[in-house]
């Protein structure tokens, strides 16, 4: 059963419909007029409007029609009429009517016809909460993604984002650690109060701990002024610390003592101050092999990194590509109001075909600047920067089946490796990136494979 409007200036047949749909079971308001129908809709709109064409003389259930679906609201709307024309049917159906019926009408007809078109705003209804659904699982906050990686990081990010737990993020650079940081904040009960980001390797590390913990007037040359500090201003948020492994080992102990003791004291200040916030930190850097060099603290690594998301690389995400791509391309094609609306088939295949070393960044960069060029409706190959063509490794050797799978891909894993740690002059850390894999996992194969490197850096 349905909610439906009538829309008639003749009361008689206002009344008739009334007392029939009322009958059927549904809700019914009545308007004599497109005025008095549209300030019914407004209040409440409803499922279905039945609206006479011919109104005081004039075509005023067309200009309902069009008002209705100018509003966009999700109704079905049936016109009806004693002065049918095809012309009239044919404006009708192209502005959206769901259905045309002439009078005189059984009254068994018009109870089909709303029946019809109650079942089709069902139908419309259920197809919108499916699509709201299914971008629901794609997207979190400004992140975007359908392959396997990224659903996983959607997962754990909506699972950890309700809790107090700290959370590193890391990943290569330009991967979205910052919007993953930010839908932590949104996801979570703190999503009204501040979130505060800060970039560790951005600002010199003599003004770090007054950044960070604020400072009293006169505490230093040029402390004109007293400054609170991104702890207090974050107070009841989040605080993001991005590139923390830039952080001095000074000031990681400071960082360490004030997240221990959840109060912090601004320089040339006795005085501590308890704060209340959430902790994000992020990095490009392989904190593990960090810790092992001394350059960051052990405690304040492990104090961190209690939760990490680790954000894959574009080229371990090639599902996502295209569906960036045109996430991008929509975004600057309004931004730049320009008439640019897809991808040529060529096109597409040189955003697939490529590594991003850059990453998603880079691949928003490359957009912007395919749209901004752009003289045509279609993007096309020539608008785009130079982009070398992934190259997948393939093994020397020829394949005869039967095989011993786990010793081919053993080879191949020797093969690559090798490879790596001849380019990288063995050093463990350049190994670890050209490779696209943690120290940790670079450190379990090559114990696997029992490849010794002289280099433990």
């Amino acid at each position: 059963m349905g909610d439906i409007i009538v829309v008639d200036d003749e009361e008689s047949m206002r009344e008739f419909l009334d007392i029939f749909l009322t009958r059927q079971g549904h809700g019914v308001r009545t308007a004599d007029s497109v005025t008095a129908a549209m300030a019914l809709m407004e209040k409440i709109p409803a499922d279905i409007v039945v609206s006479d064409l011919r109104m005081q003389g004039e075509l005023d259930g067309l200009k309902l029609l069009h008002q209705i679906k100018e509003k966009g609201y999700p109704t079905e709307v049936i016109l009806v009429t004693a002065f049918a024309s095809p012309e009239t049917a044919i404006a009708a159906m192209k502005e959206g009517a769901y259905d045309y019926l002439t009078k005189p009408f059984k009254i068994d007809e018009i109870g089909a016809v709303i029946s019809r078109a109650l079942e089709r705003r069902a139908l419309v209804t259920e197809n919108a909460t499916l699509k709201q659904k299914v971008a629901g699982k794609y997207q979190l906050g400004s992140l975007l993604g359908r392959s396997e990686p990224m659903l996983r990081v959607f997962e754990l990010v909506r699972k950890v984002a309700a809790t107090n737990t700290s959370v590193l993020i890391t990943g290569e650079s330009g991967t979205g650690k910052e919007l993953v940081a930010r839908a932590l904040h949104t996801e979570s009960p703190r999503a009204e109060m501040p979130f505060v980001a800060i970039n560790c390797g951005a600002i010199p590390a003599e003004l770090m701990e007054s950044e960070l913990f604020g400072h009293v007037k006169g505490a230093f040359t040029g402390a004109i002024g007293e400054k609170l500090g991104l702890f207090r201003a974050a107070n009841g948020g989040t605080l993001f610390l991005d590139e923390i492994g830039e952080l001095s080992l000074s000031l990681q102990v400071k960082l360490l003592r004030a997240l221990q003791e959840r109060k912090v004291k601004a320089v040339g200040s006795s005085e501590e101050v308890a704060f209340d916030i959430r902790v994000v930190a992020a990095t490009n850097r392989d904190l593990e092999d960090e810790v092992e060099s001394g350059a960051f603290r052990q405690d304040l690594y492990y104090r961190l990194n209690v939760i990490e998301v680790r954000l894959p690389a574009l080229r371990q995400r090639q599902e996502d590509i295209i569906l960036l791509a045109n996430h991008f391309l929509k975004r600057f094609a309004s931004e730049q109001s320009s008439g640019v609306t897809s991808f040529s088939s060529e096109t597409l295949k040189r955003l697939e075909g490529y590594d991003y070393p850059g990453n998603v960044r880079e691949l928003e960069n490359i957009v912007e600047r395919a749209v901004t060029l752009s003289t045509e409706s279609e993007v096309t190959p020539d608008v785009l920067p130079a982009m070398k063509t992934r190259r997948q490794p393939r093994p020397s050797q020829e394949l005869d089946f039967p095989l011993d799978l786990e010793r081919v891909l053993g080879d191949f894993e020797r093969q690559l490796i090798t490879r790596a740690m001849k380019a990288a002059e063995g050093k463990r850390k350049i190994m670890s990136d050209m490779l696209g894999v943690t120290s940790r996992s670079l450190r379990y194969r090559l114990a696997k494979l029992g490849i010794e490197v002289s280099d433990k850096s």
